[in-house]
This record gives C-alpha cells, sequence and structure tokens, in this order.
C-alpha cells in the first residue's frame, strides 16, 4: 500500500475522469450502465440528489456491477467514492441496497471482498459503506432475504451474517495489526460503534477475542482526535454492556479501574455521560460493585454532581450510580463480611473499617464466641507478612478500643500491648501509624480517641 493511496481522499479522487466509454466497448459495463453513469457522474449534488429520488436502485445495481467486473484500481476508488459521497450527504440512501428489486443482485458482495484485497483507501470505504448498509437493513426475520433469498437462486448469495462476520474479522484484524499507521484503529473503532448495536456482532465480536484490543485504548486523552477515538471506545464498552459474556471478561481485565481514570480526567461531557452510563449498568453485574466502591467511585460521582452538566440523561445516570454505591457500601460494610475477611487472615482498607456506623452498629457483634475475630486478630499479628493486612489489624482493634464501652481492659487481656508493640519497628510506615494508633488508644483510653483520629 503507497502512501499516496493511503492518504487519499474522496474529493481527490472524484476529480479523475474515468473513461466509462472504454468500458462499455470492452463489455464490463452495459449500453444502459453507460447511460446512468453518464447521467450521474460529475453533476450536482442537488441533481445527483433528484436522480437517486427518482431511480436509486439502478444507480446502485449500477455500483455494484462495475465493482464486480472492473478491477482497475482508480476506477474501483471512484465508483466507492461516488457511493460514500451519496451516502454522507444522505446516510439513509444505504435502505436503496436492500431494495426489493435487488433481492438476486449480490450487492455485498464486492464490499467484502474489497475489505480484503484493496488498498487503505479500498478497504476504509468498503468497511464504512458495508456498515451503513447493514445498519439500514430491514428488520426482516430472515437475514439471508435481505439479500435475496440464497435457497431459490442458482448461486449463493453473500448473506448479512456473512457481512457482519467479515465486518467484525476485518475490523479485529485491523485493532491487532493495522494497515494504517494512524487511521486503521480509528476508523475500526468508529465502525464497532456503530455494528455493536447489533447483538449478532456483538456475539462474533466476542468469540472473536475482540474485547481485549480495546481494553487499551481506554485511557485519558487530550486532543480532539484522541478524544473522538477515547469517546467512541468507551461507547463500545457501554454497548458491550449490555451482553454477558462480554461482561464477564470486562470483570477479569483492566476495563473498570481505566474507565475511572478517564471520567476523573475528562471535562467533555459526552465522554463522562457514556463511562457513567457504562458504570451504571456494570454496577449490579458480578463483583463490579464491590470493586467499585474499592476504587473510590462514590465520591468520584458525588463531585461530578456538583458540577454544571447539561444533559439530564447523565444526571439521572450519576444519581442512580450514586444511590447503587451507597447500597453496595452499607453491604459491603455488613459485619458477615467483615468476619469473612478477618477468618481468610488477608485485610485490605475495605469501606468498613473506616466507617464509623459500622463499627457503631456492630461492636457487640465481636463479642461473639469468646470475642473470636479479636483472637484471630492476634493471631494475624503474629503471623503475618503482609504489611497492608498488619496495618488493617492494628486499625481494627484501636476501633474496638474506642468503640467498645470495655474495649481497653478487653484488648489488654487479650495480650494485644506485646504484640502490637513489636510492629511499632516495622519497616512500613503504614505499619507503624496504626500501630502507634492502637497503643495511644491502649493507654490513653477512648476518651481522648478524639484527638488520635488516623
Amino acid at each position: 500500500m503507497t502512501i499516496e493511496n493511503a492518504e487519499l481522499t474522496t474529493e481527490q479522487v472524484l476529480r479523475r475522469d474515468i473513461p466509462w466509454d472504454t468500458y462499455m466497448t470492452t463489455k464490463l459495463i452495459s449500453g444502459t450502465d453507460l447511460q446512468l453513469l453518464r447521467r450521474y457522474d460529475k453533476m450536482a449534488e442537488s441533481y445527483k440528489s433528484q436522480l437517486l429520488d427518482n431511480d436509486g436502485p439502478a444507480y446502485i445495481h449500477v455500483f455494484v456491477t462495475t465493482l464486480r467486473d472492473v478491477f482497475k484500481e482508480e476506477t474501483v476508488e471512484y465508483v466507492l467514492a461516488l457511493i460514500d459521497e451519496m451516502l454522507t450527504a444522505n446516510p439513509r440512501r444505504a435502505r436503496l441496497f436492500h431494495d426489493s428489486s435487488l433481492s438476486n443482485e449480490d450487492t455485498y458482495e464486492p464490499f467484502l471482498r474489497f475489505l480484503w484485497k484493496g488498498n487503505w483507501f479500498i478497504q476504509e470505504k468498503s468497511c464504512k459503506i458495508l456498515s451503513l448498509i447493514a445498519s439500514a437493513r430491514p428488520n426482516v426475520q430472515n437475514v439471508v432475504d435481505a439479500n435475496g433469498d440464497a435457497s431459490s437462486s442458482k448461486r449463493t448469495l453473500t448473506t448479512m451474517e456473512n457481512v457482519l462476520n467479515g465486518l467484525v474479522d476485518w475490523l479485529c484484524a485491523q485493532l491487532r495489526k493495522p494497515s494504517h499507521p494512524s487511521c486503521s484503529i480509528p476508523s475500526a473503532i468508529n465502525c464497532l460503534a456503530t455494528l455493536l448495536k447489533e447483538p449478532v456482532v456483538r456475539r462474533s465480536f466476542v468469540q472473536a477475542d475482540g474485547v481485549k484490543l480495546l481494553v487499551p485504548l481506554i485511557s485519558p486523552a487530550s486532543t480532539q482526535q484522541s478524544i473522538q477515538l477515547l469517546y467512541e471506545t468507551c461507547l463500545c464498552i457501554w454497548l458491550l454492556s449490555y451482553y454477558e459474556p462480554a461482561i464477564e471478561y470486562l470483570a477479569t481485565s483492566r476495563a473498570l479501574p481505566r474507565l475511572i481514570e478517564v471520567v476523573k480526567g475528562s471535562t467533555k461531557e459526552k465522554v463522562v455521560r457514556v463511562v457513567i452510563l457504562t458504570l451504571r449498568n456494570l454496577l449490579a453485574r458480578g463483583s463490579f460493585g464491590a470493586q467499585m466502591v474499592d476504587l473510590d467511585v462514590l465520591q468520584i460521582v458525588q463531585s461530578l454532581k456538583a458540577q454544571a452538566w447539561s444533559d439530564e440523561d447523565l444526571l439521572d445516570a450519576l444519581n442512580q450510580l450514586e444511590g447503587g454505591l451507597k447500597a453496595n457500601i452499607k453491604k459491603l460494610s455488613s459485619y458477615d463480611k467483615y468476619k469473612q475477611e478477618v477468618l481468610l487472615g488477608s485485610l485490605d482498607w475495605s469501606p468498613m473499617h473506616k466507617d464509623p456506623l459500622f463499627w457503631k452498629e456492630n461492636i457487640t457483634c465481636f463479642e461473639e464466641n469468646g470475642f473470636q475475630i479479636l483472637r484471630v486478630l492476634m493471631t494475624i499479628l503474629d503471623t503475618s507478612n503482609d504489611a497492608r493486612t498488619l496495618a488493617v489489624a492494628c486499625y481494627d482493634l484501636s476501633q474496638f478500643i474506642q468503640c467498645h464501652p470495655a474495649g481497653r481492659v478487653i484488648v489488654a487481656d487479650l495480650k494485644a500491648k506485646e504484640r502490637v508493640m513489636k510492629l511499632l519497628n516495622h519497616g512500613t510506615a503504614e505499619v507503624t501509624k496504626n500501630a502507634l494508633l492502637c497503643i495511644q488508644r491502649l493507654f490513653l483510653g477512648a476518651k481522648y480517641a478524639s484527638f488520635l483520629q488516623a
């Protein structure tokens, strides 16, 4: 692929003069085709529009048969440019490709073939045209019928299912190994943002392992071009958030932290909206709710709510996400959840540890089974080598001392002082800080705890 072909525009291609007469002489196009092409080519947009309104399917037939029978690259580019110009002026004209008069024409085949055999201009235009054709197809029960009845035809016609699968294969190939250094990925994402509205495309895309190709593209953007790419990538993720197999993959990827980084740093309302709508969809699925709580999404949502947004859908989604996150925090702050975490012997700063309401509502639960959970915390202090676990255990002991009426005495009786004192010399600042807080509360009592908040 030459740079010249890679950088071609529709406008440049349409400046060419195509020798239509020669193609008729060599029987590559018919006399009727020639008449239609002469009537249409190089005419004003308003006149072309009138021709398409009056006899649109006939022009689609001419364009498709020319693409099927003429192999000269410059002519193929020219016909694709004519179709691109026609659809750019009015995307609804893509419906012409589904006209009943073309039911026995293999209208999709040339475009599908050009995805793999043409230069970048030919590939990109074929992809764009096929995407628009696919989106404009009528709602029929049998997608084969949209391009002729294959069962009654002497030859097998390209079905819409062939088209959609072929498009997904090509789009994934572009994301994996771009044909064009700067255009392949934006073009592929732009098409996917349209095609992923189709359930069959979502299925095909996930089966092709395409989801993992999107995740690296979710990153904060600054230039106008990169912002548009980011928006369309997030739009793809939002569309996939309605499809269970895609959700399962997203749960095991870095998609969520990346989406959160984007929404924290973006000022573009459309980017913020599509990310928040995605988070709202994912909130109740699998472990996403707990992950969002751990990643402080509630604080981000409350910060976003304080800003002036004009989009009502965004404001509604922010309110729903806030309510869902608060419910998740309450659920994650239950004593059973806390008990399970302690018994597993691996502690982290999940919401319950620093939630005053959790300690107030559950402090008597610590008395169960002869203060079993406190005894497990002591064992953790003796045996754990994980700095985060040790820091959280010290903090929890200090919280028990502060919140339980006899907390200081109970913890002292369990010989906590000696264990915690050893951790004052730990090499990790997080551990020594929380060990010191625990010792201070143990020595001074809950009465002075308000002065010792971490």
